[in-house]
C-alpha cells in the first residue's frame, strides 16, 4: 500500500525530528531569518562563520526542513534558477557566465561543507543526464546543449543513443545531454544535518513559530516580535502566506513517488551504475534519482497550482498524480512494471513572475530575501546564503555583483487570472507531450510553443 503524505519519504527514512521550543516572548537580535529551510540555514551558517559574535535568530513555522528543503528530488545541480536571456538583459553575457561558474562551484561547495561538518546526506556526484526518448526531443536536446555552452556551461556534452544506453537504459533513448555539475543528495539528511551544525554555532532556532508579517527591522509572530538590524525572508513557496505577499511568488506544486527497493535483476536491466540524476526532454519534464538504498524516486508537476496560492499541510498528493508519475516511470523503465510504489508526497517551490530567482537586501529598511528558485533550489540556496552574508556585512564581492542580485520583478496577476494561466499552461504542456511521446509527433507540438510564449511573457 502506498503511503501518501507524511511530509516526505525522506523523513520516513530519518524519522520526523523532535521540535525545538517556540518563541515565547519578544526578543532582539542582530539578524532575524524567517524560514529554517536551506536558504535560511545556509545564510545563518555563513554569517556565523564570518562573524561568530553575531546574534542570529531563525524562526520556523513548523520544523527545520519542513518545506521544499525536506521534500525535493535531491538534485544538487549547477543549473541556473532562471532564464539566461533575462539575466543578460541587465548584466550581459559575461554576467551570465559568472553566474554559471558560481553555480557550478556551488555544487562542490555544498559537498565540501557537508564533508567538513560531518553531514552524511548520501551525496554522490554522478552528474546529470537529460534523455531524449521521442523523436521530437532530439532537436530540443541539441538546441539546449548549444545554448548551455553559449551561456558558459562549457562542460555539458551531447551523447548519442549508444553512449546514453551505456550509462542508463531508458526505453527508446535516442540521446542525452550530460553535465558533471550535479550530485544526488538525501534532502532531509542534508537539511537536518545543517540545522544541527547551525545550532551548534550558537544560532537560536525557534520552531512552531509562524511569522505573520515582516516589516522594517521586525518579524511579527503570535508570541511576540523579533526586532533586528536585518530581517531576511527565506520562505520560498510559503511566501504567499505572509501579510502583503500573496502575489509576490507563486507556490508551484511538485510531486514525487518512490518505489520499493529494486532487486539486482532489475538494476542489471536498467544500468544506472553512475547514479546520475535523470531528467528528460518532455515539456512537463520529470526528475529522478537512484536512491542510496536502490529505489527510484521520480517527480513531476502533477497539479501545479492551487487556487488562491494555497499550500498543503502534510505533503499529501493527488491519486491521479501518483498514477501519472508511475506511468512515466514504467514508460522509461519497463523493467519496473511490477514494482510497488511505496510512498508519494508533494511540496511547493517559489516562482517569481519572470521565472528568475533573486537575492536582495535593502539596507535602509533592513529587509532582505532570497528565493524564487523555480525548482533548482538545492544548490542555489547555498549561493543565496553566501550572497546574503556578503550583503548583510556590506561587502562588495563577486557574489554581490551577480545578475540575480537586486532583481525587481512585478507581482503575479490577481485571481482567477493566475490560476487560469498556470493550470492552462501545464495542461497545454501535457497535451503536447501526449502528441509527441504517445502520438509519435516528430516535431515540437505547436501547443507547447503557445505555452512557452505564455511562460515567457512578463
Amino acid at each position: 500500500m502506498t503511503v501518501n503524505g507524511g511530509v516526505s519519504f525522506w523523513y520516513r527514512e530519518t524519522g520526523l525530528p523532535a521540535r525545538r521550543p517556540p518563541l515565547d516572548r519578544p526578543i532582539e537580535a542582530d539578524v532575524c531569518i524567517v524560514g529554517a529551510g536551506y536558504t535560511g540555514l545556509w545564510t545563518a551558517y555563513y554569517l556565523k562563520k564570518a562573524q561568530p559574535g553575531l546574534d542570529i535568530v531563525v524562526l520556523e513555522r513548523k520544523f527545520a526542513g519542513y518545506g521544499a528543503s525536506g521534500r525535493n528530488g535531491g538534485w544538487l545541480t549547477g543549473a541556473l534558477a532562471g532564464s539566461p536571456r533575462r539575466f543578460a538583459r541587465t548584466h550581459g553575457g559575461e554576467g551570465v557566465h559568472a553566474l554559471q561558474r558560481a553555480m557550478n562551484e556551488t555544487v562542490d561547495e555544498v559537498i565540501a561543507v557537508a564533508r567538513a561538518e560531518g553531514i552524511d546526506a548520501d551525496i554522490v556526484k554522478g552528474g546529470i543526464l537529460r534523455v531524449a526518448h521521442a523523436p521530437s526531443h532530439l532537436p530540443r536536446l541539441t538546441a539546449q546543449v548549444r545554448a548551455a555552452r553559449a551561456w558558459g556551461d562549457t562542460d555539458v556534452e551531447q551523447l548519442d543513443a549508444e553512449q546514453t544506453t551505456a550509462r542508463i537504459r531508458v526505453d527508446g533513448a535516442l540521446g542525452a545531454s550530460f553535465s558533471p555539475h550535479c550530485a544526488r543528495v538525501q534532502p532531509a539528511k542534508l537539511v537536518q544535518g545543517l540545522a544541527k551544525v547551525v545550532e551548534g554555532l550558537g544560532v537560536r532556532i525557534y520552531e512552531s513559530t509562524p511569522v505573520t508579517e515582516i516589516v522594517p527591522h521586525e518579524a511579527r509572530t503570535p508570541y511576540g516580535a523579533v526586532r533586528a538590524d536585518f530581517v531576511l525572508r527565506a520562505t520560498e513557496g510559503f511566501t504567499a502566506g505572509l501579510a502583503g505577499e500573496r502575489r509576490t511568488w507563486l507556490p508551484m506544486n511538485s510531486s514525487l513517488i518512490v518505489t520499493e527497493r529494486l532487486p539486482d535483476r532489475v538494476w542489471e536491466r536498467i544500468g544506472w551504475e553512475g547514479r546520475e540524476l535523470l531528467g528528460d526532454m518532455s515539456h512537463a519534464y520529470i526528475y529522478a534519482q537512484r536512491t542510496a538504498d536502490d529505489r527510484i524516486a521520480i517527480g513531476g508537476r502533477g497539479v501545479p497550482y492551487l487556487f488562491g496560492s494555497r499550500t498543503d499541510d502534510d505533503g499529501r498528493t493527488h491519486a491521479t498524480t501518483v498514477r501519472a508519475l508511475r506511468d512515466a516511470l514504467v514508460r522509461l523503465f519497463p523493467a519496473v512494471r511490477d514494482a510497488a510504489v511505496e510512498h508519494a508526497w508533494c511540496g511547493v517551490l517559489g516562482v517569481p513572475r519572470d521565472w528568475c530567482s533573486t537575492a536582495t537586501l535593502d539596507r535602509r529598511t533592513g529587509l532582505g530575501w532570497a528565493g524564487g528558485y523555480v525548482g533548482h533550489g538545492v544548490a542555489t540556496t547555498n549561493l543565496a546564503g553566501r550572497t546574503l552574508r556578503d550583503l548583510v556585512l556590506g561587502a562588495d564581492t563577486e557574489l554581490t555583483r551577480l545578475p540575480w542580485v537586486g532583481r525587481k520583478v512585478r507581482r503575479w496577476e490577481p485571481e482567477p487570472l493566475r490560476w487560469i494561466g498556470v493550470r492552462g499552461m501545464y495542461a497545454a504542456y501535457r497535451a503536447a507531450d501526449r502528441a509527441e511521446i504517445v502520438g509519435g509527433r516528430t516535431t515540437t507540438s505547436p501547443i507547447a510553443r503557445i505555452a512557452d510564449a505564455v511562460a515567457r511573457r512578463h
